[in-house]
């Protein structure tokens, strides 16, 4: 068995964003045609009691008050959170991690770039390293994720390079290959990819998806000039690192072949139409078979 809790679905800033007063993000506020998001996370579990968290995101706090099998029940101190998986080091995927300072053990996966910028910033350090084990995951390579009193989990993870960039703060230094990862995780019958960031769909991305039988994608922009059309930012979508869902090199296209897979579009900018539950858009992604993530969507996947 193989849980998944999405714990946010948004693009960094969430949705609404905290100072932005365009129309989706009103009608956010009013929840007129639309949902309001916390930034990108989801949970991960064999069993239902024990979780681990794939990324960090600002809003974890509010995440884990929102998701009751994340709340820790029994003796004054505890969690049901194994360990956090990074995709990245961006600000996103991060913030979440000083939400879990207060000395609790947990492991803390993710790739030697991502580590490395976690090891440059001193704040990173109130993670008391005798309790919070930083481990580097090693690419392409599957492991058996363990728990905190090291029995096995049930589940296997193996991270992959995706194309994508250094995290904004870090640009100046250039791109490594392992600043973006996906992530396949199985409980040995089912598997699970997660890719909320992707600037190329590339060959090995689409083999991964083809034997997948839950699939989370970078849904951040509906095209790739959509934020600098609506004056919102200099930036289009392949500056940031990200495809367009609407795009010839975007995920309705080159994921079209698999209608029998579960397929959830995830990380979505708040300019995005596909937000918004009456929009044309809204209704061709739909149609073409994907989910439109929401926080707190739950998934089981089981042997048949």
């Amino acid at each position: 068995m193989l849980d998944v809790i999405v714990l946010g679905s948004a693009a960094g800033g969430g949705f609404p964003q905290w100072n932005s007063a365009a129309p989706a993000c009103l009608r956010a506020y009013n929840r007129q045609g639309t949902k309001p998001r916390t930034q990108a996370s989801i949970a991960v579990s064999a069993d239902g009691q024990h979780w681990f968290l794939i990324n960090a995101s600002p809003d974890l706090r509010q995440q884990i008050l929102s998701t009751p099998a994340l709340q820790h029940k029994g003796s004054h101190r505890g969690t049901p959170i194994q360990g956090v998986i990074l995709t990245g080091a961006e600000i996103d995927t991060t913030v979440g991690l000083f939400t879990m300072r207060e000395r609790e053990p947990f492991t803390l996966m993710a790739s030697a770039s991502s580590l490395a910028q976690l090891d440059a910033n001193p704040m990173f350090e109130a993670l008391d390293r005798e309790l919070v084990t930083r481990y580097q995951l090693p690419l392409k390579k599957p492991i058996s994720l363990t728990l905190k009193d090291g029995q096995p989990s049930g589940l296997t993870l193996e991270a992959f390079p995706v194309p994508g960039k250094a995290p904004l703060y870090a640009e100046k230094n250039g791109t490594n290959l392992d600043d973006s990862l996906g992530l396949s995780i199985s409980d040995g019958q089912k598997t699970l990819l997660y890719v909320p960031g992707c600037a190329h769909i590339n060959d090995e991305l689409l083999q991964r998806v083809a034997t997948a039988d839950l699939f989370f994608f970078d849904g951040t922009l509906w095209q790739d000039d959509e934020m600098v059309r609506a004056g919102l930012s200099m930036k289009t979508g392949h500056r940031m690192g990200h495809v367009s869902v609407s795009g010839d090199d975007g995920p309705l296209r080159n994921f079209a072949e698999h209608p029998n897979l579960r397929k959830v579009l995830i990380h979505i900018n708040n300019s995005n139409p596909i937000l918004l539950e009456d929009t044309p858009q809204r209704r061709m992604v739909e149609d073409a078979g994907w989910i439109v993530a929401e926080d707190g969507m739950t998934f089981r996947l089981e042997a048949a």
